[in-house]
């Protein structure tokens, strides 16, 4: 059953493929955030640091749990 959601093809490349290039741009984006903000660049209040910290773990977690899920 797990095999079927992590291999799901979407243009040809299976879920777990997208979903760890969203993780990826997720962490960057949450990394950019501190950055911009230690920088002065204040386009992005730093309250919104954590959320997408949150947002990137949970996406990690889901990611790494449809890998694992799928030979098992």
């Amino acid at each position: 059953m797990f095999q079927d959601i992590t291999y799901f093809p979407i243009f040809g490349k299976p879920l777990i493929m997208y979903l760890g290039i969203l993780t990826l741009l997720a962490f960057l984006f949450t990394a950019s955030i501190a950055v911009m903000n230690m920088k002065g660049i204040r386009t992005i209040p730093f309250r919104w640091h954590p959320r997408c910290a949150a947002c990137a773990i949970l996406l990690a977690l889901v990611h790494g749990l449809l890998g694992m899920l799928a030979y098992f």
